[in-house]
Formats: C-alpha cells, structure tokens, sequence
C-alpha cells in the first residue's frame, strides 16, 4: 500500500531570503534520508511560507526493502584453534552479525579460506524510519542561527509547532519540547488553529485559514494582482525576479495595493527612485509605455483588503521620508565641487593595514595607464582612464551614498556628468565596480573595463601582501569574486598578458611614481596566481567544458588568461579527431620521463655527436624548428606544432633506450626531452587528459 505523508515545522517568521533556500534544503535532505533508509517513494512536494516549511511525501512504500547480505569473517585459520574448535574471534564475529557460529560457511579467496555468513536483514516499518526525520531537521544548516530557551540546538527561527502525519496517523515525532500533532496554525491574524485530518487535505486546510502554503501559486497570485493593477490604470509594472521572490516570501495571504508619491520627486536620477522603492520598501516600482517612471509604487500586504486605506497612507508616509532624504542630499552633494570630495578621501581608510582610499586611487592611476596600454586604448581613452582613476571613489564620502550605500558608482557617474566631466569618465565610474556578482554584467566601455581590472588588481595585490588571503569560505573582502571579475573583463576584452609578469610591473610602476603601499607586494605573486587560476578553472566549469580539459588547461604553466581559455577551447575542438589519443599519449610519456631529471632552463644544451641514431636527430630538429618564436605562438598554433611532433616522439621512443648506461649520452636524451617538456607543459598538463 502507498502512503502519503505530511511534516509542517512551524516557526517565528524566518528572513526573506532564507525561506526558499531552507524548503529546498528540506526536500533534498529529506531525499537523501530515505534513499539512504531504503524507503521507496514517488515524490516530495515543497509547501514554504515565512512561518513555515513543509514536505508532502507521496507513493511511500509500507517498510523499508529487505536485506540478503553475504558478509566476510576472519581467515578460516583464526576462526578455527587446533582442535577444531570455533575461537573467540568467530564467535565475536557471528555476534555481532547477529547469527550463531552454525551459520558460518567457508570460502577461498585468492588461495586463502575466509568465514562467511549469510544473514537477512527484516526492512523497518515506514513509520519508525519517519521518526528519524527529527535528525534530518536538525542537521539543517541556514546563514544565520538562533538559540531560544535553554536548548542548545542552534536554528533559523525558533520551532513552536509541527505536524506529522502518515495518511491519517499522527507520528510522535519530537524536537525539543515540541512534539507534532495533527493541528497547524493558520495566518497570524486572519486564521486560527486548524486540524488536519489526513497528508492530502493540507493545502486546502491551510487555504481556508488564509495561507497559501504553495509558494509558486502565491506567486502567481501576487503577479495575476499586479497584472490587474497595471491594466486598470494603463501603467508598465517592471515585475522584478528577485524582488517578487523576496516579497513572496514575506506574506501568507498577498494582497497587492498601489500608493503615490509626489511629482517633484520625480526630478531625482531614476536610480535613486527605484533603490527607494525596490531595495529600500520592497515596492515595484511604475512607468509609463516610455519607460519613465511614474510617482506610482505597488506593494504586497500580508493579509486581506480590510483597511487597506490605512495600509496605503502608511507605506506612502515611509517612502516620503526616504524620498525627502534623496532630495536633501541630492542637492547638498552638488553645491561641492569633486576635489572636495577627493580630498575628503585622505581621511577615509581603505583598510588600516593598507592606505587610505586616496592613496589606492594614486596606485590605481598608475595601474590603468599599464593596462590601458596593454589593452590598445587610445591616447584620448588612456587621457580618460587617467581622469577616472584620479576621482573614481569620490561619491563613497557624498551624502547620497552615505544614506543609499546601494548607489556608489552610480551618483558617482551622475554627479561628474553633473560637474562637468566627460561621459567616458563618468561611464568608467559606474564600470569600475563590474561585475558585482559571478555572473553580473560586465563594463561595456575599454576605460571602464581597465579601471575596474586596476580597482581589481590592486585589491587583490594589497590585501593578499597585507596576509589577508582567503582561506576555506572566509573572504571578507570579496577577493575570489574580484579576481572572479578578473577572469571575466580579460576573457570578454581579449587581453593579453602574463599575470605575474604584468604584476610586477604594475608594483615597479607604483614605486617608481613613490605610490606603493608600504607593504612587500611581490611575496605573494605566485600565490596570487594560483589564486587568480582557480577563478579560470571555476569560470571554465560553468561554460560546460568536459573536467579532464579544464584540468589539462587549467594547470599549465602558463598563466595568461586569455590563453588559458583558447587552450581550452583547442582542446574540445580536437579531442574527437582521429590521432588526438595516440599524440597525447606521445606527449604524455615525454612529461613522464623527463620528470626524472631536473635540469635547469640554462643547462638545456644539446650535444649531437652524442646523437646514436636518425630518430634523435630527426625529433631534435624538430624540437629546434618550433622552439624559438613556440612561447609567442597562439593556442591553436602551439597545439599544431606540438601534436604534430607525434610521429618523431613514436620513432624517437622506438629506437632509443633514454636511460642508457652511458651517463652523458643518457643526460643529453633528459635534456632533450626536458627541454621538449618545458613547451608542452607550458602549453598543458596533458597528464590530466583522459583518452579511451
């Protein structure tokens, strides 16, 4: 017989963005658990409000799956004494697989008799593994934890009611001193206690105390009413993902409402208005057919229409105040010319073990004109990036961005169209910040991608020479997501340049203009690298490249960026044509072998009369034809002159004993095939390619 079965954990209202998360955390916990118990079952369904997350389990089996084990003992020589007798290590054994000593066979394996036993293991009932969920519940991890009372279980919210029920059987599953019944609460000021009497009524029983337990059919509730709203007054509601999420999250019975603004709000930059509404009061903001937004708001009520007046008044009173503050200090920041903010910025810290903001911007001037040039900007667009990186944190110290901390980089752009600055300058402001997550938009314009690449680089240089290097999940200072921004402005731009190479001569360029911090950036440098390298891998695994190319390109010795990703894209190209198997297992056998030497870049001579047959000859002019301009070469081309040497390493191999008694003549095939190595390790490690 198939069951259905309930669980409801009834909490204190949880955060917004943890309600999602949590439900989905539930249901694969929860997969795992009877997977793992060997309980069959057809689906498990999500229910989440803020007061509450639960599972409908339907197709439950009766019991768990029995169990026929065949399980392997002590040799037969320990299980037996001289005389024949069972010892204490049989018997021990026979015990604890819950069988007698009769039970026991004997069987050979590899020339050696073992002790075998044949045991049957009866499945659990489906209710006494249901039990066990209350392990399942406290296992559960969130961002955030509370204690209540004096229990020491650390949770989201505290837990004060649950239900459990398997088909219409309560199961007396207890957390604390909750113990679960077959009653929920309904919404905290429409609805009451409800009794559920059997797993499938749940959702209309929740419905008749004004909760909507399905998130997705109250989000589309929330959207059919906002839909409602703009067609009744001829608006354009811009539905945001995230921000419909958020507010379907917060509410049990949505009921969307409109509320005005006045008009001479509306002279305020349009971002400032919707970080108002949107980020501020959770309100979706309203535009006409034009796209110019309206002193409109729609927001979400957690409950019914009655005194919606009073709701209306008090969500256009909130939003008042926050728009009055906008105003003030949208006025205030412009009667101040920018150098006034600049040289605020001498006070402000960038980090007490660094500098302050003004001096990062000295070193970021120095690093984008390096940038700048390495990425062809023209002499007016390297002249902007200049001016960019002289002024770009002023509007951290306005007043704007002081009370909306959401709009730095954008009023700084507003502000220096505003005093005069040209619109490339003001764009690379706002850009200097891109991407602000690991698929966030990137600049669009070369100056603001070299500025955000210097803001980027110099983060990331100062506050690893600090020792403020990220470790497990602790990054504080974002640095993966900057060198994450790294990876990303570099392949979009195709640049190209050697990290560490470009490092230090970004730290010269800073001493030499007397703006380097006063810290050893160079001790780092390798390790920046290997940091910034992880990002090229990770960033490879979304774009779906197979993982041993990702591996194979990802720990080359070659840290371009740019190169790193078209060694990549080489590889997929060419890994289905018809000798890619044999040449990389040629390549590969190179690396192997010349791991047993450890010569020196500068000890790679080659003496040729030590040469003993053609194929020596023939792989070192071939080796010599590619090696000079090899390190300059694209990927593709690297790729080619590497592969193509397969039939001179075959022969090679075939007709040369490498490891000969003769020292000097063994050494010259080392330094042959080292040297060999050298080109391909830095082109890939092909050692990580997996060929069939």
């Amino acid at each position: 017989m198939a069951h259905t079965f309930l669980f409801e954990i009834g909490l204190e209202e949880m955060p917004a963005h943890v309600v999602t998360p949590s439900i989905d955390q539930l249901v694969k916990k929860t997969q795992e658990y009877l997977k793992e118990q060997r309980i069959d079952f057809e689906s498990i369904k999500p229910y989440s409000t803020p007061r509450r997350l639960t599972i409908q389990i339907t197709g439950l089996a009766d019991k768990q799956e029995d169990i026929n084990e065949t399980v392997k003992g002590p040799a037969k020589k320990i299980a037996l004494d001289d005389q024949g007798n069972w010892s204490k290590a049989a018997i021990g054994f026979t015990k604890g697989q819950g069988v007698s000593t009769d039970d026991i066979t004997f069987k050979e394996i590899k020339g050696t008799e073992y002790v075998f036993v044949e045991k049957h293991i009866a499945g659990k009932d489906v209710k006494e593994v249901l039990i066990g969920l209350k392990d399942v519940v406290t296992s559960m991890n969130f961002p955030t934890l509370m204690k209540w009372n004096v229990y020491r279980l650390d949770f989201i919210r505290p837990i004060r009611w649950m239900v459990a029920l398997l088909d219409d059987e309560v199961l007396p599953i207890k957390i604390l001193d909750v113990t679960a019944s077959n009653v929920s609460r309904g919404h905290r000021f429409l609805g009451t206690d409800t009794t559920i009497n059997s797993a499938d009524e749940y959702e209309a029983k929740l419905r008749d105390q004004f909760v909507i337990v399905d998130a997705n059919k109250r989000k589309e509730t929330i959207v059919e009413q906002i839909k409602q709203i703009q067609d009744e007054n001829n608006w354009v509601i811009n539905i945001n993902k995230g921000l419909l999420e958020e507010v379907n999250n917060l509410v049990e019975w949505p009921t969307a409402f409109f509320g005005k603004f006045e008009e001479k709000y509306l002279q305020l930059p349009s971002e400032v208005l919707i970080t108002s509404m949107k980020d501020n009061q959770r309100f979706f903001y309203v535009t006409d057919k034009e796209t110019q937004i309206l002193p409109y708001f729609i927001s979400v009520r957690n409950g019914n229409k009655d005194f919606i007046e009073n709701v209306i008044a008090g969500n256009e009173k909130v939003l008042t105040a926050r728009l009055e503050d906008a105003m003030f200090f949208y006025q205030e920041d412009q009667a101040k010319d920018i150098d006034f903010y600049v040289n605020k910025l001498k006070k402000v810290s960038f980090h007490d073990k660094i500098s302050t903001i003004f001096e990062k911007m000295q070193r970021v001037e120095q690093i984008a004109s390096i940038i700048g040039k390495k990425a062809n900007l023209s002499d007016q667009e390297l002249t902007d990036v200049k001016r960019a990186a002289q002024i770009y944190k002023f509007d951290l110290v306005t007043g704007m961005v002081g009370e909306f901390s959401e709009l730095q980089g954008v009023m700084g752009e507003k502000y220096a169209l505003i005093k005069g600055e040209n619109e490339s300058v003001a764009t690379a402001i706002r850009e200097h910040y891109m991407p602000i997550s690991a698929s966030g938009d990137l600049p669009e314009t070369k100056v603001g991608s070299v500025l955000s690449l210097a803001d980027k680089f110099d983060s990331i240089l100062t506050f690893f020479a600090a020792g403020m290097i990220p470790s497990g999940s602790n990054d504080p200072y974002a640095l993966r997501r900057q060198a994450n921004g790294i990876v990303r402005i570099v392949k979009n731009e195709k640049l190209n340049f050697n990290l560490a190479e470009l490092m230090n001569e970004l730290i010269s360029a800073e001493n030499d203009a007397n703006v380097a911090p006063k810290l050893d950036q160079t001790k780092e440098i390798s390790e920046i690298v290997s940091f910034i390298k992880d990002r090229i891998v990770k960033q490879m695994k979304s774009e779906n490249i197979r993982h041993d190319i990702i591996d194979a390109a990802g720990n080359s010795q070659n840290d371009n960026i740019e190169f790193i990703f078209d060694v990549a894209s080489v590889l997929e190209q060419h890994k289905d044509d018809a000798e890619f198997k044999e040449s990389v297992e040629a390549l590969t056998r190179v690396l192997r072998i010349s791991e047993k030497s450890d010569f020196a870049e500068d000890d790679l001579s080659i003496d040729e009369s030590l040469f003993e047959n053609d194929s020596e000859k023939s792989l070192h002019a071939a080796v010599e034809s590619i090696k000079n301009d090899f390190y300059t070469l694209g990927a593709n081309d690297e790729y080619t002159k590497l592969f193509n040497l397969k039939n001179d390493i075959e022969g090679y191999f075939d007709q040369t004993m490498v490891m000969s008694d003769n020292e000097a003549v063994k050494n010259n095939h080392l330094r042959e095939l080292t040297k060999l190595s050298n080109m391909i390790k830095w082109f890939a490690d092909f050692n990580q390619l997996i060929v069939k």
